[in-house]
């Protein structure tokens, strides 16, 4: 299987064009028409998963996030990027990135994070104004209303989380729930506008929950584990399309954030 063919399947659910415009997703390293075997699949692209993927023989990577983000400068292997980059090229391991491409999308991370918490009738959070059919984020409805707390619990054990920082629960229920994958503490206000109880995201700062008000509580799910699904997404991509290509997860990949609980 050609490495073009593996990026045209994926770009099929999640074309390059509704990328933001500050993201670098795409084939970052590798001939498009290398032959390749199996892919490994992960959230970030380090050393050790290239290792893994050496390792294994797979022939190409397929991350959420760009290893490639920012222009670099120099290939001293001072940081880890500097290091996984020469390491795959030496290899000849391509690697590709499905980022906000696949955020922003219907078959995404946010809408996939709704399904898993049972929400009904979802919609983008904040509608892309021209490209129709896309978007950031979702909001939805519960089948009907939940206790906050007993809420939260199923969506720390939906996610596997160890902690789930949010406000302080200004109402005993909540039904209707805006989510938004990785970093989502910028689109606070559409949370607002949408008419949520409660808003699901990743990277709040502190002034976030201090401003939180009586009209939404706001909960951090973390920016890897709300984003761990984009594997899984990929994966069903790869077998829908190819029944004779290997897809598997990373084993070294790990949440580079740490919790002492």
């Amino acid at each position: 299987m050609k490495v073009s063919q593996i990026a045209a399947a994926i770009e099929q659910v999640a074309p390059l064009d509704v990328q933001e415009g500050f993201d670098n997703s795409g084939l970052l390293v590798g001939d498009p028409d290398a032959e390749v075997g199996q892919a490994l699949l992960c959230v970030d692209i380090t050393p050790e998963v290239v290792a893994e993927a050496v390792e294994t023989g797979a022939g190409m990577i397929i991350a959420h996030h760009p290893v490639i983000f920012h222009p670099l400068k120099r290939l001293t292997g001072t940081t880890y990027i500097e290091r996984a980059v020469p390491q795959a090229i030496k290899h000849n391991i391509a690697l590709y990135a499905a980022h906000t491409n696949l955020d922003n999308v219907r078959e995404g991370l946010s809408f996939r994070l709704g399904e898993m918490f049972g929400l009904t009738q979802m919609d983008f959070l904040l509608p892309s104004a021209d490209k129709p059919g896309t978007g950031t984020g979702v909001a939805g409805t519960l089948p009907q209303a939940v206790d906050v707390v007993e809420f939260l619990k199923t969506v720390k054990q939906k996610l596997g989380l160890k902690v789930v920082r949010h406000s302080t629960p200004t109402q005993a229920t909540v039904r209707k729930v805006a989510v938004c994958s990785g970093s989502g503490a910028s689109f606070l206000a559409a949370a607002k506008a949408s008419g949520a109880d409660i808003y699901l995201a990743g990277d709040f700062k502190y002034n976030d929950f201090l401003n939180a008000d009586t009209a939404m509580i706001i909960a951090d799910i973390g920016h890897f584990e709300s984003e761990y699904c984009a594997k899984e997404i990929i994966f069903g991509i790869i077998a829908k399309n190819f029944s004779n290509f290997v897809a598997r997860f990373s084993k070294v990949e790990r949440n580079p954030v740490n919790y002492l609980t």
